[in-house]
């Protein structure tokens, strides 16, 4: 079976799982005022359920061009999977990783003007002349619009500094 399809599987399975909490399980708690209400917690859920399964069905049931095909600019050929950057990209899961975990000690500001720096060279850029007054823009912009537009409270520095 191709890739594509094991992925598709794994996707159902996933979906089903989901389904079952929405179908099942998360209006098992509504009071019973709210149960007479035409829209519940459950039916965005339940929506993403069946469109996931049908597109998830369509995925596996699709049928597959007969014979070989040339492989197109900018596919991934898995016999060749050493070739490309998979440190890189190991490497950034680890730095959101990292990032997650440093937005209390460090605040908003450090560690997302961290994770874009570092996040950047990792990728190969290396004009800081432009990075860090982007990364500073980007960071003081975010902040602003979460905490004075949204109204949502973002801790930007460090709780010593507050």
């Amino acid at each position: 079976m191709a890739l594509d399809r094991w992925i598709a599987l794994a996707f159902i399975a996933l979906v089903c799982v989901y389904g079952y909490a929405a179908f099942f399980t998360m209006d098992d708690t509504l009071p019973p005022i709210l149960r007479r209400n035409p829209i519940w917690p459950s039916t965005f859920p339940k929506i993403l359920t069946v469109l996931g399964l049908i597109v998830g069905l369509i995925v596996l049931f699709s049928p597959k061009p007969g014979g070989p095909q040339p492989a197109k600019d900018g596919a991934i050929d898995l016999t060749r999977l050493g070739d490309y950057h998979i440190w890189q990209a190991i490497a950034l899961l680890a730095l959101m990783v990292a990032y997650a975990l440093m937005l209390r000690p460090v605040g908003f500001v450090g560690a997302t003007v961290g994770f874009l720096v570092i996040g950047s060279l990792l990728l190969g850029e290396r004009r800081f002349h432009i990075l860090l007054p982007v990364a500073g823009i980007a960071v003081g912009s975010i902040w602003y619009l979460v905490q004075e537009v949204l109204g949502i409270f973002l801790r930007p520095w460090p709780a010593m500094f507050m």
